[in-house]
């Protein structure tokens, strides 16, 4: 609960509620209005709504990736580029945090400088008052690192806000894969069931199959009994052809609407990560420009000595 970090967690969920009403589909949502007017029970209309139930397994999900057949280009390079995004940005962040931990000891260090012209001012009396002025500027520039770290605190979050977003890529490359894994298990149920028809109504067996073994046995099925399971299967096909156009315009839908949210979200990625790289540059300039300051502050005291 340290003051500091609950703020830091505030600013990231204002700026994750911006970006949602932001949005020109989910800025209408329900549950969204819910979550902004009321306190608790807006949880109850996210269960209600059976999410999470409806939630693909991950079995389902790795099963789906191997053994798609024709998996659509587009989201396989999305995919990659969202593994590669996110490296990318894992990797800054370190780099970032082992320069500012590497900052503070430089900063810190300062300090140091500080205490020890204090101490030889003590016991200077032409030079002591530019050695007190040199140190107290020394002490300044050792404090002020707390605030550039804070600032910089500021701008990795909205960097790893795209950790998130990179991840929220791969969740939607893997909704589509599921979709096609769907898709294509469909139209294969399909094909095996006119083929089952044909085979039934030719009295021709293409493959081995049990039935097939079963009818060597035990003999062969009476008319009636093969015009019942033909009945059957053209009612099986009939279902199934409707379930696989279903699935085709279901499929459509869905490429459709994703790849006009990807582009709307490489616009504003664009857009984020240009502004946060020249914020973040301004920033080390402007902390430079500091130290040169107080290094010109301690020579002009050095001179007055």
């Amino acid at each position: 609960m340290d003051p500091d970090f609950v703020e830091r967690r505030r600013i990231g969920l204002e700026n994750f509620l911006l970006r949602v009403a932001s949005h020109p589909i989910l800025c209408r949502d329900k549950i969204f209005y819910l979550f902004l007017t009321q306190e608790g029970n807006w949880k109850e209309t996210v269960n209600e709504t059976g999410f999470q139930l409806k939630a693909d397994s991950r079995l389902k999900a790795l099963n789906a990736t191997f053994r798609v057949k024709n998996p659509d280009k587009r989201f396989t390079e999305l995919k990659h580029y969202s593994d590669e995004l996110q490296s990318v940005i894992s990797h800054l962040l370190r780099v970032r945090a082992r320069v500012a931990d590497r900052l503070y000891g430089v900063y810190k260090v300062h300090g140091n400088y500080g205490r020890v012209f204090s101490e030889w001012s003590a016991i200077e009396k032409e030079m002591g008052d530019g050695l007190q002025s040199a140190g107290h500027h020394m002490d300044v520039y050792a404090s002020s690192i707390d605030d550039i770290l804070e600032d910089e605190e500021h701008y990795a979050d909205q960097l790893k806000e795209y950790l998130f977003y990179a991840e929220a890529l791969r969740a939607v490359c893997r909704k589509h894969e599921l979709m096609q894994y769907d898709l294509e298990m469909a139209a294969q149920d399909l094909a095996s069931k006119k083929q089952q028809c044909e085979e039934l109504a030719t009295g021709t067996v293409r493959t081995f199959s049990l039935k097939g073994m079963t009818t060597k046995l035990f003999g062969q099925e009476t008319p009636e009994q093969r015009e019942a399971r033909i009945k059957v299967l053209e009612e099986q096909i009939n279902e199934g052809e409707q379930q696989l156009k279903s699935k085709n315009l279901e499929g459509r839908e869905f490429v459709k609407n994703a790849w006009a949210d990807i582009e709307r979200f490489k616009e504003q990625k664009n857009h984020d990560l240009k502004e946060a790289l020249i914020s973040y540059a301004v920033m080390q300039i402007s902390m430079c420009k500091k130290g040169i300051q107080v290094w010109t502050n301690a020579k002009e005291c050095f001179s007055k000595m």
